[in-house]
């Protein structure tokens, strides 16, 4: 028996290396490259490979803080999709795991995942269709008269939120409701029985229980968000600048590779620092 356990166990290991070797290749090792090239200095349009810490000391300081506010305007931008989309996203999960017959959940399931199939460029520019000064909001608010002209919906920040939420609320309804078809029917039976009330059952039974998937859902989205360049850039415009686009900026107009490093990097710690404030509740095993 000790044999077969050790043959398991080394097989186990071989089965692990592949999953390693990719991490470490793709992961691991764009990472540090990043992050040394975030400590180089820029001379004469070129990289020079001594360490400095000036590009996080620009960071703070370059263009009176505008990348401080960028990544200000990032946080924000994500807090508020993130808080919007469990809004939306909790009680459809909760509709769908405990007010659908099971026969008909799995059908549901495929229409909430119908948008995923669609590229994320083209939602994003169908929305901005949408919103535009000849969509189809200020059409019908022009037809009923609400308004005597067109008003500027498209590149906004609402416009960002709205492009977001749509993406994100789906996403964050598979991970609720994966963990509320875990929870045992028993234990909402037993505190019926014992007399709590449906609203009592739900505050002290479902929705503690749920909490990882709420927090797994939460934190994918907090992290996709953040990092996200195509939704600001097409819904939001140039009226606010977010991270991810200051970054591509220093890419494209000024070959900045030192420079995009450090606000990359800075991004990662945001995510991290995001992390470990979900990473309690962060258990993928219950989702």
């Amino acid at each position: 028996m000790t044999a077969l356990n050790s043959r398991r166990l080394d097989l186990t290991r071989w089965a692990t290396w592949p999953a390693a070797l990719w991490t470490g290749l793709f992961f691991l090792l764009p990472l540090l490259i990043m992050m040394a090239v975030s400590f180089s200095a820029r001379v004469d349009n070129r990289m020079l490979a001594v360490f400095t810490l000036d590009n996080y000391a620009a960071f703070f300081t370059q263009g009176g803080g505008v990348y401080v506010a960028a990544l200000a305007n990032s946080v924000e931008v994500t807090l508020i999709v993130t808080l919007v989309s469990l809004a939306v996203a909790y009680p459809l999960a909760y509709i769908l795991a405990y007010g659908v017959p099971a026969r008909w959940q799995r059908l549901l399931l495929v229409v909430i995942v119908l948008p995923f199939w669609t590229s994320y460029v083209i939602r994003s520019y169908s929305w901005l269709l949408v919103l535009s000064e000849k969509g189809v909001i200020n059409q019908v608010m022009l037809a009923l008269g609400l308004f005597d002209q067109p008003i500027g919906l498209g590149n906004t920040r609402g416009a960002t939120v709205l492009g977001f939420v749509h993406f994100f609320t789906m996403l964050l309804t598979l991970t609720i409701y994966a963990n509320l078809v875990q929870i045992k029917e028993s234990y909402r039976k037993a505190a019926a029985d014992l007399g709590a009330s449906p609203l009592q059952v739900f505050l002290r039974i479902t929705l503690p229980l749920s909490l990882p998937g709420v927090a797994v859902g939460a934190f994918l989205t907090f992290v996709l968000a953040i990092g996200d360049y195509i939704t600001p850039q097409i819904l939001g415009g140039s009226r606010e600048l977010l991270l991810p686009q200051a970054i591509m900026l220093q890419i494209s107009r000024q070959a900045n590779f030192e420079m995009a490093s450090a606000m990359s990097m800075v991004l990662m710690l945001v995510v991290s620092a995001a992390f470990l404030v979900f990473a309690r509740h962060l258990r993928m095993e219950r989702v």
